[in-house]
Formats: structure tokens, sequence, C-alpha cells
């Protein structure tokens, strides 16, 4: 049996068992209509049923099959935004070897004016070194880390010139954490398109954008995620291996971005980016989960045309 044979085979068992476990999950929001023929028509629906605004860029690398919903609409990106960074780091470790091993020092003023900081404030004392502070970026989405790595690459602007030398053109990195999380309707700062960012992730992840070493650190970070379980993860079937970067700001703003790797399959790249009109909306992880299987859902059922 071919490889992507396998995969149908394996999501078309996950169609039978996973909605009974959305049921369950999402009582709260309704399922989406089997009335819905087209993708399209689906991410519609689930929109309009979460009173935002949806933007889904899907590649499959088996074949370049695409799926995309609002594409290349600017959303505010959020703590996505940290897989930039992280890859600028990893970037700059190829001609500097000593990079990763450099201890860098902050105050708890850093780590409390940062809004979220896990990692780096139990490490006021002594520091961290810019391994361990990437790692507490991508893994834990620690504020205070994004800060440092910012601060030593040289502020905002050097992410999104970074971003341009991957030749992304949306990425617009202005502030730093927590400014950069406002996602303020229509404000143009601190957002990308779901289509920038997937081929972004893409290059860093599985592309040539990083030397190998450097792209497996950044895949086992992204493995490793701890913010994830209820977006893009909660979507896929048992057994696929999800590496993950979410992101969470005002305006009811959830997004999750993640290369996914099918069991016997090539890797999925995907990128759910939601975001809602009220300020103090809350987050919807059901959205970033239930657009994620029909993502998933559709490159299966293409897979059999």
């Amino acid at each position: 049996m071919s490889a992507w044979n396998k995969l149908k085979l394996l999501t078309l068992i996950s169609t039978i068992t996973m909605p009974l476990a959305f049921a369950a999950s999402n009582s709260s929001m309704p399922l989406i209509s089997e009335s819905s023929t087209t993708y399209q028509a689906k991410f519609t629906q689930l929109e309009s049923n979460a009173n935002g605004r949806l933007g889904i860029m899907a590649i499959n690398t088996a074949n370049n099959q695409q799926i995309e919903y609002r594409s290349n609409e600017l959303f505010p990106f959020c703590s996505t935004g940290k897989v930039m960074v992280v890859g600028a780091i990893l970037k700059a470790s190829e001609s500097n070897t000593q990079l990763m091993q450099r201890q860098l020092h902050y105050s708890k003023q850093d780590t409390e004016s940062s809004g979220y900081a896990p990692i780096t404030k139990q490490h006021i004392a002594d520091g961290m070194n810019v391994s361990a502070l990437s790692q507490a970026a991508i893994a834990y989405s620690d504020n205070g880390a994004m800060n440092q790595l910012l601060q030593l690459l040289g502020g905002p602007q050097a992410i999104t010139s970074y971003a341009r030398s991957l030749g992304d053109n949306k990425f617009n990195l202005v502030r730093t954490e927590p400014q950069l999380n406002t996602a303020i309707p229509n404000d143009e700062r601190d957002t990308t398109t779901p289509a920038a960012m997937a081929l972004s992730l893409q290059k860093l992840g599985l592309g040539t954008a990083l030397d190998k070493k450097q792209q497996t650190r950044l895949q086992e970070w992204l493995k490793a995620n701890t913010t994830g379980d209820k977006r893009i993860r909660a979507g896929v079937p048992k057994g696929w291996t999800v590496g993950d970067k979410t992101g969470t700001g005002s305006y009811g703003t959830t997004n999750d971005i993640a290369v996914i790797w099918p069991p016997h399959a090539k890797p999925i790249v995907l990128v759910v980016y939601f975001t809602q009109n009220k300020k103090d909306a809350k987050p919807n992880d059901q959205v970033i989960a239930q657009a994620t299987k029909i993502v998933i859902d559709e490159f299966a059922t293409a897979s059999k045309k």
C-alpha cells in the first residue's frame, strides 16, 4: 500500500470516529452542517457561527495541493510570530557557532512587563542562554524570552527584514511583547497573511531556509509546544504528530500554525488565524480545531478523485 493510500485509510477511519469526539468536546458550538458540500462553504459557516473572521492556508507537501480561505487577507499574528524570531536566531547561529550558548541576563521588570513569562521569571538571578530562550519562546510562548531575543537581533524591524529574506513580503513586526497582541481591526502593525506565514513556515520547518541541524531544533521545539492541545492538535486524527505555535490576543484573536506529520505520509503545513470584532471577545479554540478537521477531511477527499 502506498504512503498516500495509508494516509487515506487513516483519515477515512478518523472521519468515522472524530465527529463523535467533536460532538462531545464542542457542544457549545454547532458542528458544520452536512449540507455544506464544499470546504469553502464549511469555512464560511464556521466563521459565521463563531462571529469572527477566519483565515486559512494549508499545503499538502505530498502533491502541493493547497486549501485557502481569506488566505491573502491580513491578520494579527500574535505569538505565532515567535517562529519568525526564532528562525532568525537559528539562521544567525549557522555562522556564529557560539550564539546559542550565549548567556543573556535580564531583570524582574523585564519579565513582568512582558505580560507572560513562565520560564524566564524562574531565571532572573542566573539568566538564560539563547538556546533555552528560543525553546521557551516556542514551547511555552514566553514573552520575556521573545523580547530578549528581539533585543539581541536588533528589534522588530530586524525580524521583518529577515522575513523579507525568505521572500515573505507580508510579515510586519512593529512592536514587542505584549503590545503586539492588541489585534485592533484594520491595524496593519504586527500582521501577516495566512498564505505568507504558511510559505515561511514551510521554508523554515521543512525547506532550505535553515541548515538541517537548526531545522531539526526548530521542529523539536514546535513538537514540544505546551500551549496548543485544544487547537490544531485537537483537529487531527490520533497518532499524527503536530509541531505548532499558538498565538492569542485581544478581539478574541485565536491563532495556530503548524507542521503536521501524518503516519507514512509527507507533512502538511497549516496556518489558521481567527479574530473577532469585540475587544473583550474570548479566544475560541474550537474554531481552530474544527477548521483543522475540515482541512484534513478535504485533503483525504481530494486524494480519492
